[in-house]
């Protein structure tokens, strides 16, 4: 298996304290703090360790502070619910004694139904697209050195965007994004790792959306950015090691916050996922 690819399964396989207490490690991926997609990864990683036979089917998360990637993250389960059909957890991270990120999650037995979903988008095939680090490349001597830390950082998936990256925008756009992505390498079919490294990657490439009407630049040194909360819903078998295209646009920013959300589509156009955020976006004089 790749190595960076191995690295990330080893930071969402926490360790056991208790029976419902769990820790886990976490990695510098060139941001100040914990990537808040790792924290929402090992949130699911650990109710998913209490909720056994069922899967993941939503969860909704609040960040409530930064997270110090150099000291580990312990994560308490509340198991609140084992119904016949659905289990309820709750999960706190704590980080030096204080709650850092808290999260609800909802499992399912699995069961048929009623089955209906959106069209996916007509957009070009992943293999007609440029990698993004390929176009970072283009303006990478431009960035300042903070940012090209972030950028430069090799990452456990590949992304390959339908409208070129944003980093270097000061043109208005429509808040909308389309980008597929994939993991660099094959995982073993497990439905609950592929559904809680979905949750960590859906962190990437949402928030930034509700810049594009503005004209602002995330690297923006008048701009302070960060995740308020996070939500998603699984509604169908996944494989995140497969092509999987985002679809992101930004309904509202208003207040200081903006509000994003994305529709999680497999190559064969089934809707797998859906996820929402709102964030801070705050621009200073």
């Amino acid at each position: 298996m790749n190595q960076l690819l191995d690295d990330l399964i080893k930071v969402m396989t926490l360790e056991r304290l208790e029976m419902n207490l769990f820790r886990g490690e976490s990695r510098d991926i060139g941001s100040p703090q914990v990537f808040g997609g790792q924290v929402l990864g090992q949130a699911l990683v650990a109710a998913t360790a209490t909720a056994e036979d069922r899967v993941a089917h939503s969860l909704h998360a609040y960040f409530l502070r930064r997270g110090d990637f150099n000291a580990p993250i312990v994560y308490e389960v509340d198991r609140a619910l084992d119904g016949k059909h659905f289990s309820s957890r709750r999960v706190v991270a704590i980080q030096h004694g204080r709650q850092i990120f808290n999260m609800s999650a909802s499992f399912q037995s699995p069961e048929t139904g009623l089955d209906h979903q959106i069209p996916m988008p007509d957009v070009p095939l992943p293999e007609s697209l440029q990698d993004i680090e390929s176009h970072y490349r283009e303006f990478a001597d431009k960035l300042p050195q903070a940012a090209r830390r972030v950028l430069e950082q090799k990452r456990p998936f590949e992304f390959r965007p339908v409208e070129p990256p944003g980093s270097l925008r000061r043109d208005k756009s429509a808040p909308v994004k389309h980008i597929w992505f994939r993991t660099v390498d094959k995982l073993a079919d497990d439905e609950a790792l592929h559904r809680c490294l979905l949750a960590y990657v859906s962190d990437f490439h949402l928030l930034d959306t509700a810049l594009r009407p503005h004209g602002v630049s995330l690297i923006s040194p008048q701009l302070v950015i960060a995740s308020i909360d996070h939500a998603m819903w699984f509604h169908r078998s996944v494989r995140v090691d497969d092509w999987l295209l985002y679809a992101v646009d930004s309904p509202s920013a208003s207040g200081a916050r903006g509000f994003t959300r994305g529709s999680v589509f497999a190559r064969d156009g089934r809707l797998v996922a859906s996820a929402a955020q709102e964030g801070l976006i705050r621009v200073t004089a």
